[in-house]
């Protein structure tokens, strides 16, 4: 130190407002109002919710980094230091939660405390008080920016998604089998990438249903707000499953797949009906009503061998292979007798056995598999003992996987296809896929692309700066 210098010239001083930069939270520029005659930092928070273990608690919240732009939100999460009781300088007392984050002013950076409060009616979206001040820190009272300043330009930039930290989100897995592999895949690979998982029994769920606060409840409590839903939808309770997806699109979560996707791709009639109205190939297919319509119904679709298949078949259960005409009536009248509905099917011999399993999520096919028959079966399906190994999509099998999955409008869909002579054949597409079988024989990680996907959808881009301007005019 030079000799006439003093350890004030020396120390980092501030205006009494500042610019700053929160960078664990993802907010690269604040205005904060420095206040030594406060104890507690605070941040303007708003839809402040706890989540995660009780053993390691953590919230997460929202936050208008400038002031008057209520479109522009930035998602933060943090774990929870403590609950603790702050007096504001009205003297009113708020029970509110502290975390920790790193603040950076003027190429300085060091941790502090703050507290979560909504601050929307302040003209700062934060308060600088004096525990988070070292003793080499000076506030000159009558000064305004003694550091570099910075600007809110930068959440109208790609900067803003490079630099922002990988936020926790909330994701319910809709599933009545938390101990299947599909399940327990998702939950596992979820919380490896730092996500809070929830297993909800979908039949558990009830709903409030009004046009103001539209609720999902389970367990005698109302749901919280989740990021995302992974629907695993069975068979047997597709119609109040989809009721419970229709809901959570309501309240405007992100649903992986949405109600009218499940709902018509589960019903093998209307499934057929969708793939041709789009144009999509598959064996050709009748379907009839009256026991009169028998033999026109087989001749709609060829001759003999032919598949008769129910509408509710799934895994390869309640599909039935036809060898010769006289057997396809037998098995058509057993059918009726039951009262079942079903549909007749051309039979793709040329397939001999074999079928492929794409997986597609988000426009993408991430991993396929072929599935061969046991000698003397005809169904490839794993359930029925197939197996499976990796294989490679020709141009016009991934084309026509990607086709059909967006027919369905589907975020992940397993679309079987079959090898036919003139070109692949669509058999089905399944929109709560099983995970074991194509991540062990291919050794993707399908998990993971799943997860990928939805922090693409669901963490936020930047606000484009045409659009802001437009808003501020």
């Amino acid at each position: 130190m030079a000799d006439d210098a003093t350890p004030q010239d020396t120390a980092f001083r501030l205006g009494w407002e500042e610019w700053v930069s929160l960078p664990d939270l993802g907010l690269p520029a604040l205005k904060a109002k420095v206040d030594t005659g406060a104890r507690t930092s605070a941040l303007h928070a708003y839809e402040i919710e706890p989540f995660g273990p009780a053993a390691r608690p953590r919230v997460r919240f929202m936050v208008h980094p400038v002031p008057g732009r209520s479109d522009l939100a930035i998602p933060c999460s943090a774990e929870v230091l403590d609950r603790r009781e702050v007096t504001s300088s009205n003297g009113e007392t708020e029970l509110r939660y502290v975390i920790q984050s790193e603040i950076s002013v003027g190429g300085r950076t060091w941790p502090i405390e703050l507290t979560l409060t909504d601050r929307g009616t302040m003209a700062y979206r934060m308060l600088l008080g004096r525990q988070a001040l070292s003793e080499d820190i000076v506030v000159s009272p009558g000064d305004s920016f003694c550091q570099p300043s910075l600007t809110y330009d930068v959440y109208h930039s790609t900067r803003v998604r490079e630099v922002a930290p990988d936020r926790t989100l909330r994701i319910a897995v809709l599933s009545r089998e938390g101990h299947s592999y599909s399940t327990r895949r998702l939950v596992a690979e979820g919380e490896k990438r730092g996500h809070v998982v929830e297993v909800i029994d979908t039949t558990r769920c009830y709903m409030t249903i009004n046009s103001l606060a539209p609720e999902v409840h389970y367990d005698g409590k109302r749901l919280p707000r989740y990021d995302a839903v992974i629907p695993r939808i069975g068979a047997s309770i597709t119609p109040y499953g989809t009721a419970v997806i229709r809901q959570f699109e309501t309240i405007g979560t992100y649903c992986v797949n949405g109600s009218e996707g499940i709902a018509a791709s589960r019903d093998k009639l209307q499934a057929h009906q969708v793939l041709a109205r789009h144009r999509i190939g598959m064996p050709t297919t009748a379907f009839a009503a009256s026991p009169k319509d028998t033999g026109n119904l087989i001749q709609l679709v060829g001759a003999a061998p032919l598949i008769v298949k129910l509408l509710e078949s799934t895994q390869g259960k309640g599909v039935v292979l036809a060898e010769t005409k006289k057997a396809a009536e037998s098995v058509i009248s057993a059918f009726r007798g039951l009262k079942a509905n079903f549909l007749v099917q051309q039979f793709v011999k040329e397939a001999a056995g074999e079928d492929i399993r794409c997986l597609v999520m988000n426009g993408r096919v991430v991993a396929s598999i072929r599935r061969v028959a046991q000698p003397g079966e005809f169904r490839s399906n794993l359930h029925q003992g197939g197996v499976a190994e990796a294989v490679r999509l020709t141009k016009a099998e991934r084309e026509t996987a990607l086709r059909a999955a967006k027919a369905f409008r589907l975020g992940l869909a397993g679309v079987d296809l079959l090898r036919s002579s003139d070109g692949p054949k669509v058999l089905e597409v399944n929109s709560s896929p099983g995970l074991e079988g194509i991540e062990k024989a291919t050794g993707k990680n399908v998990a993971g692309s799943l997860y990928e996907a939805i922090e693409k959808h669901v963490r936020p881009e930047p606000v484009r700066r045409r659009a802001a301007r437009r808003t501020a005019g």
